[in-house]
């Protein structure tokens, strides 16, 4: 699936996301939010940050700057951070596989149904640590294959409707990881249906020390 078809697709879905996909995935998107511990003026970015669910549950003292490659879906994204002014939030059009931040940007980078939503899951891991300070964490938010057979057929069967809205459901989480800076340093299963894993990693880049936020 290509960037434009992907932009495409989530652009046409704007309008009936939060109706249909944000029933089921907003409950763990509001959970990882709310149990992200951040400190005062820590940096976060939320890549693929969609209709912006998510952004009225982020504290007024930290700095959040969402990202999203879909128009469609930010201008949804814009209209509730107006509704809700959220003056400590910013928005932009952005490809998470190339994206225009300097390294070390951010403390905190979130990405929620993101990596196996993307044509190259490999590029956007490679910039979210790029722009990630050293120590700092990258919190993924996403359904990863695991190996069981039982599941892997499930996962066969739904696949292709999955690829019509752009994800995969045969990525897992040590594929992912494979080659990167990341160590992991929690791992849960969440709500719906226990399908999906929050996985909160440290970036070592540089050799960094691995630090309790």
């Amino acid at each position: 699936m290509d960037l434009k078809k992907v932009e495409r697709v989530y652009s046409n879905y704007a309008g009936v996301y939060d109706h249909i996909f944000g029933r089921i995935f907003h409950e763990s998107r509001e959970s990882a939010v709310r149990n992200l511990k951040v400190v005062p003026g820590e940096r976060i970015l939320e890549v693929g940050v969609g209709t912006g669910l998510a952004l009225p549950l982020y504290p007024s003292h930290v700095r959040v700057v969402g990202i999203d490659i879909s128009g469609g879906m930010l201008k949804e994204a814009q209209e509730r951070v107006a509704r809700h002014g959220l003056t400590h939030i910013e928005l932009y059009r952005m490809d998470a596989g190339q994206m225009e931040f300097s390294d070390d940007s951010f403390d905190t980078v979130m990405a929620a149904y993101v990596v196996t939503a993307v044509p190259d899951y490999r590029k956007v891991v490679t910039e979210m640590i790029r722009v990630c300070r050293p120590g700092g964490r990258i919190i993924m938010l996403n359904h990863f294959s695991n190996g069981n057979k039982l599941i892997a057929a499930v996962e066969k069967v739904i696949s292709p409707l999955c690829k019509h809205i752009g994800f995969r459901t045969d990525l897992s989480l040590d594929t992912v990881l494979d080659g990167t800076s990341l160590l992991v340093a929690r791992k849960e299963k969440v709500n719906p249906f226990r399908f999906w894993h929050l996985v909160e990693c440290v970036n070592r880049k540089n050799g960094s020390a691995v630090h309790a936020h």
